[in-house]
């Protein structure tokens, strides 16, 4: 009965959550490259407040407590960077099957109007490619890093219940409950971030819901890991976290946040970001 309930909890958590998010995404006009910016920009924000107010601070609050050592920042340093690594190698293989060329007359020697006509029209049509590429690529790689991330964060939520003695009784008071809250609540422009560009690069709004939704799932089997083992190994715990982080600083510093001043040169975007990072640090907090 405990892990029924514990599963229904990191489902509404995660899967609801992130699909909530991608459902609020898919209704924004998606022609609307200001409206795509300032909400990944948002993101951006967001994410940055998770990684560095969450993510990368537990591990530092741990070993002041005495439970890990003081190298913990190194250890930290380099899960972040093997995160970072990966979903850049991700990334390019992405871009590289997304990326479609069109190259069918010599661009460099047009020999007629017509063909200079159509040279113009190819580039044209390349430019519009190349911007979806990017956006669908950008989402994807979210997709997956949200996914890596929520493994842990389910872990966390498992952990925290595992430590109340009636699981029933303490199941909307204990710290297992405000863990899922707090997760639950980032998940929602988690979601948005990772529908909105995969519905820019020309996926059909219910996949990128679906999709967006799914990578909410490892949530409910982390919960169930660290509820059985009745916690968390703190080496372990340590290196995932440090790797979702710099996975998702990969895709803050080089996918969002370049998409998002390519789409729309202005200062609000900034702006977006600085609103996202307040909200996520009081989500964190709160």
């Amino acid at each position: 009965m405990n892990y029924l309930i514990l599963v229904a909890i990191t489902f509404i958590s995660g899967v609801v959550g992130t699909g909530l998010g991608g459902g609020i995404g898919a209704v924004l006009k998606r022609d609307s490259n200001k409206v795509v910016s300032l909400l990944l920009s948002f993101a951006a924000g967001i994410m940055l407040a998770v990684v560095c107010f969450d993510l990368m601070s537990e591990p530092i609050e741990m070993m002041n407590d005495g439970s890990l050592p003081n190298t913990t920042p190194l250890i930290v340093v380099a899960a972040v960077i093997a995160g970072y690594a990966v979903v850049y190698l991700l990334n390019l293989l992405i871009d590289k099957k997304t990326n479609h060329e069109v190259n069918h007359i010599d661009k460099d020697h047009p020999t007629t109007a017509d063909d200079l006509d159509e040279l113009i029209h190819s580039n044209h049509y390349q430019s519009h490619k190349n911007s979806q590429s990017h956006l669908f690529v950008a989402g994807l790689v979210m997709m997956f890093a949200i996914a890596l991330h929520n493994l842990p964060e389910g872990m966390v939520i498992g952990a925290s219940y595992a430590l109340s003695e009636n699981l029933i009784a303490e199941l909307f008071t204990g710290s297992g409950f405000i863990m899922a809250l707090v997760i639950g609540l980032h998940n929602v422009p988690e979601g948005m971030a990772v529908s909105v560009p995969l519905i820019s690069g020309g996926m059909s709004k219910p996949k990128a819901i679906f999709l967006t939704a799914l990578s909410g799932l490892p949530t409910v089997f982390g919960a169930l890991l660290g509820y059985a083992l009745g916690g968390i190994n703190d080496v372990m715990l340590v290196l995932s976290l440090g790797f979702a982080s710099g996975a998702m600083l990969y895709v803050v510093f080089g996918e969002l946040l370049p998409e998002s001043i390519l789409m729309w040169r202005s200062k609000l975007p900034a702006f977006a970001l600085f609103i996202g990072l307040v909200l996520g640090f009081l989500l964190v907090m709160f």
